[in-house]
């Protein structure tokens, strides 16, 4: 159900009244208002309007969530009134909005499962096995724990490659800023200099001049190619099924970085491989919900091999074994937890490696990418400076001999 605002008339003394009101639909809404006596004069979805938006749910958003539930069942509270407790110290008004439905959906006798899973776009299907889970087996508060450790590890994670990505990304303003003034400010000069002298330009100094001109008098054609191409790739890769592929098949395949990620992957799959076996959720089950949880489409087809293997009677580790793209550790500590039937132990030991060589990683890669961006700032920064300052040289030189 959506959250609507609205202002009406009261069926009394006609006193304009401002409030929201629950319902599938406007026309819903509406009609709900009219048998309550009102005269409605606006109905406006929550986080609609001219400047539209509905608040966004962010991840530290979900977690507080999700901890604090899980507190308040873990210290003995009924389900609704732990809910009706966090949605009083719930701020995110996206977030409130859907944790009253689900408050409305146990209410009227659902399950928190089946609550839950009516809002698949906030809770994924990692959430919704480990609450079905934890409701089935009665460790529910342990199942939301999990659920708000596992969010918080990944979020950090993506974090910091994220911050990793920052440094080339200033490096590279930085780059262009120089190389903007100076193809602004000098190389018009140099041209200015050896028209005044009559002399003809060297050549890089020439092509350096003719492209000064070009970006002069054609800048807006080429702000509009700019944005054309870069908003055809950014549509492209955000919107369409072949774009999400494509830009998950960069990011494990891009130097430097393809490393990071599939390391990012491969944890992502055992750790929730860990935490779905270690609530009960049956084997294939755990499998197919850890692989949709790697969030890559390349590696969703690659991994999903494994399924038919272990639907033929075989053991995960051997399922896992010639996957591309799954690390080694993986499938020797699979083998290890079969025989000592601690499979989900394992699995969480293989995560733990993998997350601490990731963190190590991440930490280190400034260092490894700065001696490559500052060879390419010094060879454009050359060519520039070799076009403008050189011809000055050898202008000064002529005018003394």
């Amino acid at each position: 159900m959506k959250r609507f605002n609205y202002k009406a008339r009261g069926k009394d003394n006609g006193k304009l009244i401002k409030g929201n009101i629950q319902a599938e639909n406007e026309q819903t809404a509406g009609r709900l208002l009219i048998e309550q006596g009102f005269t409605p004069l606006q109905i406006v979805e929550e986080g609609g309007g001219i400047f539209g938006g509905k608040e966004r749910i962010k991840n530290k958003d979900r977690v507080m969530f999700t901890r604090q539930l899980s507190t308040l069942i873990g210290a003995g509270l009924p389900l609704a009134t732990s809910l009706r407790t966090v949605i009083e110290q719930t701020e995110n008004k996206a977030m409130k909005s859907i944790a009253e439905e689900i408050l409305t959906s146990v209410e009227s006798g659902k399950s928190l499962y089946e609550s839950f899973s009516a809002h698949p776009d906030t809770f994924n299907g990692v959430y919704t096995a480990l609450i079905q889970a934890g409701e089935t087996s009665g460790t529910l508060d342990l199942a939301l724990k999990r659920l708000a450790d596992q969010e918080e590890k990944d979020a950090a994670m993506m974090s910091k490659i994220k911050g990793a990505l920052v440094y080339p990304g200033i490096i590279l303003c930085v780059i262009i800023a120089v190389l903007a003034f100076m193809m602004i400010a000098v190389v018009p000069q140099v041209k200015n200099l050896y028209e005044d002298m009559d002399k003809e330009l060297p050549g890089l100094t020439q092509f350096l001049v003719n492209l000064t001109d070009f970006f002069g008098n054609f800048w807006w054609l080429v702000l509009i190619v700019v944005l054309a191409i870069g908003g055809s790739i950014f549509y492209f890769m955000k919107y369409t099924p072949l774009g999400h592929k494509v830009m998950d098949s960069v990011k494990i395949h891009v130097p430097i970085f393809g490393g990071l990620f599939r390391k990012l992957y491969v944890s992502r799959f055992a750790r929730t491989a860990e935490m779905m076996l270690a609530t009960g959720v049956p084997m294939l089950d755990s499998i197919r919900i850890a692989i949709d949880a790697t969030s890559n489409k390349i590696i969703e087809e690659e991994y999903a091999k494994s399924l038919d293997i272990i639907k033929g009677g075989k053991a995960l580790s051997e399922a896992l074994r010639d996957r591309e793209y799954m690390l080694p550790l993986v499938p020797q500590m699979a083998s290890i937890g079969e025989e000592s039937g601690k499979i989900d132990e394992m699995l969480g030991k293989a995560a733990a490696v993998y997350e601490t060589e990731l963190d190590n990683q991440i930490n280190g890669i400034s260092t490894m990418i700065e001696p490559i961006l500052m060879v390419i700032m010094a060879g454009l920064i050359g060519v520039v400076v070799g076009g403008t300052l050189l011809p000055i040289y050898s202008l000064v030189n002529s005018v003394a001999t």
